[in-house]
């Protein structure tokens, strides 16, 4: 598909969204009419707001990925301006890729002391298909869009914080300088955990020397690490995956501590309050510092979003609004949404909204070196590519995060 053809689907894809969003406002409006009047909205109104509510999101997937398409730029454009060493690194790895030659690569990362030298192990792709593999991974990942994000080569990150906080005060310029005490330190690890996928190729795609096959192997691993990634940097529990942050122990805000997260609750079992819904949303923005609230986003799946659309204010006003242009996001209250699947869906007692900076409360670490084993015999006639990356994540500043708890306390 060229560049004119995608842009012009996503404008219309967009203005289909825009229409719909218009229809599920003037419904909505009737059935909340309808409750002031009578106590209950009419069946047929229900009925019919949740089937543009479902039409909403079918559009909202077909702008999402038609942006994510018109953001692909093609790799062979990135030659110009590779040194010679990248560019012999990427023809020998070419050779291996199609042919299955590894003599030209061996010898490169074995002249490189490259860690990828075992022919067992894979060997690494070229430094410009794994910065295309991270760019995608942030396109198509929600949570490492948003979070911190730093690059390691050992197979552990550990990050020091003090527990008891450091002295400090304002001192005059010629005056003497009290002794502080000495901050208690302690660490954060973040290890990082092999994450692994298996894309196939047919003989004929790789015989095609019109096949950008740097391309082919980015795009192929992205959907896939993307999906597992997504889940674990939410509910992952830390063994042999990251850490999401819905695994860490949740305490009420009140009574929040370092090394917990804190909650706000929605002032109904798994549902929005009756009345001034929209209090327990101020209530879980202000429960994150002012300092953390500038680069906030919420987070929360499509279904959450659903209910939320619903949702006015006391002037009337809708909290959500959709994006401004095709490529942006809904904001909920003028904060940025951050679509995650992996949320879990309003029930009783569940947190499925989360608040706050996640660019300073959640750290991914990824490990610097993707590496892809080329397997011809597995499953013929196809050629397999066992690909891997290592990657850790976890909270890194309980502050910077809160959440919603669909319950009374």
């Amino acid at each position: 598909m060229d560049n004119v053809t995608n842009y012009t689907e996503l404008g219309e894809a967009f203005d289909e969204f825009m229409q719909a969003f218009e229809a599920f406002k003037q419904t909505n409006d009737e059935r909340l009419e309808q409750v002031e009047k009578r106590m209950a909205a009419d069946i047929i109104t229900s009925e019919k707001l949740e089937r543009i509510n479902r039409a909403m999101d079918e559009h909202k997937r077909a702008v999402d990925t038609l942006t994510l398409k018109s953001r692909r730029p093609a790799l062979g454009a990135q030659e110009r301006g590779l040194s010679a060493r990248a560019l012999e690194h990427r023809s020998a790895w070419n050779e291996y890729m199609r042919k299955g030659d590894s003599r030209h690569l061996q010898a490169l990362e074995a002249k490189a002391l490259s860690a990828g030298t075992d022919a067992d192990g894979g060997y690494t792709v070229p430094e410009e298909t794994e910065s295309r593999i991270g760019k995608l991974l942030s396109q198509a990942s929600p949570i490492r869009a948003i979070a911190g994000i730093r690059q390691i080569s050992a197979a552990t990150y550990k990050k020091p914080f003090a527990t008891s906080g450091f002295s400090t005060g304002w001192v005059g310029e010629t005056a003497s300088r009290p002794q502080t005490s000495t901050p208690t330190l302690a660490e954060l690890s973040f290890p990082a955990m092999e994450l692994y996928a298996m894309p196939a190729a047919t003989p004929s795609l790789l015989e095609d020397s019109a096949v950008d096959i740097e391309q082919w192997i980015a795009e192929e691993v992205q959907s896939a690490f993307a999906e597992q990634e997504g889940a674990a940097f939410v509910n992952g529990d830390g063994s042999s995956k990251p850490r999401g942050f819905l695994d860490y122990t949740k305490v009420a805000d009140s009574a929040w501590s370092w090394g917990n997260l804190g909650y706000v609750v929605s002032g109904a079992s798994g549902a929005f309050a009756a009345t001034d819904p929209s209090d327990a949303l101020i209530d879980l923005i202000y429960a994150v510092k002012s300092g953390y609230r500038a680069n906030a986003h919420f987070v929360m799946n499509r279904a959450t979003q659903s209910e939320i659309r619903k949702l006015k204010d006391a002037d009337g006003n809708y909290l959500w609004q959709p994006p401004v242009q095709a490529g942006a996001g809904a904001t909920l209250m003028n904060v940025p949404i951050a679509e995650a699947e992996d949320m879990p869906d309003i029930s009783a007692d569940s947190f499925s909204i989360a608040f706050g900076d996640f660019g300073r409360g959640y750290l991914i670490v990824d490990r610097v070196g993707v590496r892809v084993l080329r397997d011809p015999f597995s499953s013929k006639p196809y050629v397999l590519f066992y690909t891997t990356k290592r990657v850790g994540g976890g909270v890194q500043n309980f502050e910077a995060i809160k959440l919603m708890k669909f319950a009374t306390s």
